[in-house]
């Protein structure tokens, strides 16, 4: 994927407010694009981000909601890249309001994939998660349909239509507003114990620049219906935990045995290991050079589609893409990775 890829080309970001959905915009308001539109219903952000970029004059910011068909179907109007990262993320949330997240995360996309269809859009990638995988909440099955929605509009496209829907299935974005680093930093800043749920709990991680650049590359690689996963670093919470004492106690006046870890046990729904390609996957999944391609299990149903990838460096993947069956970062790996990444300024 070279940056020649996206000259002139038309694109529309959902969620352009969320972590990875700004960084996407920053990234491809350098890119020589034509014009690019983000939507998000974050009122506050948005206008944040309005103003970082008020005087490029090929962005443009709208307040928009993925249940509202009518206006994304306008919004979208003249795009020819669809890059939907929008959704409501958080497992205990959706638990609480799982009607609001099928609506937002299931009803959301088929809004996106009619809209594409009547703009006649080129290709759709929707941004998945490694939650998908085997769900054990409502959030995770979500996205799983979310995922299966994207893989049944490839194979159910009209004859006359070329647009090219694909996914991509994301590990933890270390970082992100929500996620585990800027808690750990919150809890070490104040004195407090840092709470982590087991200390044999494993997870996928990934830099905020590897997810981004994941949704881009997939976007040129999709072939259709595919479920694209970046090769990521594995890590142990616990082990994340103790690094990040060494490394931000000294700045707040602090030694590395003033913080405690507290042990508050697995929440409701929280897996001790994340998995990102599943048993029933392998079967069907084509390992690539950075990333591994889940091809559909229901490939073309009116139109046969040839996965030509450059670089494919096994027919099969060998195994599950199972955090608690790979080796994890060692300690002095993961410091080196969350210094060289800047990921604790």
């Amino acid at each position: 994927m070279t940056n020649k890829n996206w000259q002139g080309k038309n694109i529309f970001i959902t969620g352009v407010c969320g972590t990875v959905g700004s960084e996407l915009l920053r990234q491809l308001s350098t890119f020589d694009c034509g014009r690019i539109v983000g939507i998000d219903n974050n009122e506050t952000e948005l206008f944040f981000l309005d103003q970082e970029f008020e005087n490029t004059d090929n962005i443009e910011l709208f307040l928009g909601d993925l249940r509202d068909k009518a206006a994304i179907t306008r919004l979208m109007k003249g795009a020819d890249i669809v890059l939907h990262t929008a959704a409501l993320k958080h497992v205990i949330l959706c638990e609480r309001s799982p009607r609001d997240a099928v609506l937002t995360n299931i009803e959301g996309v088929t809004n996106i994939i009619d809209a594409a269809e009547i703009n006649k859009v080129e290709r759709v990638i929707f941004t998945s998660s490694d939650k998908a995988v085997n769900p054990t909440n409502v959030m995770g099955t979500t996205k799983l349909m979310g995922e299966r929605l994207m893989t049944a509009a490839n194979a159910h496209r009209c004859s006359d239509s070329d647009t090219i829907y694909a996914s991509t299935r994301f590990g933890n974005v270390l970082g992100s507003r929500g996620s585990v680093v800027p808690i750990f930093a919150r809890q070490i800043e104040k004195g407090i114990p840092i709470t982590i749920t087991d200390t044999e709990m494993t997870r996928f991680i990934m830099t905020l620049k590897e997810s981004v650049r994941l949704v881009l590359e997939s976007t040129w690689i999709a072939r259709g219906g595919e479920v694209f996963v970046t090769k990521m670093s594995i890590i142990r919470i616990a082990d994340l935990a103790e690094v990040m004492i060494d490394l931000l106690a000294p700045r707040y006046g602090l030694k590395s045995q003033d913080i405690a870890i507290k042990i508050i046990g697995s929440k409701p729904g929280e897996k001790l290991y994340e998995e990102l390609i599943s048993e029933e996957e392998v079967r069907r999944t084509l390992e690539l050079s950075s990333f591994y391609a889940v091809l559909p299990a229901f490939k073309g149903i009116y139109h046969e589609i040839n996965y030509d990838y450059d670089e494919v460096l096994n027919e099969s993947a060998s195994k599950a893409y199972n955090s608690s069956i790979e080796a994890p970062m060692s300690k002095v790996a993961l410091k080196n990775y969350l210094t060289d990444n800047n990921l604790l300024d």
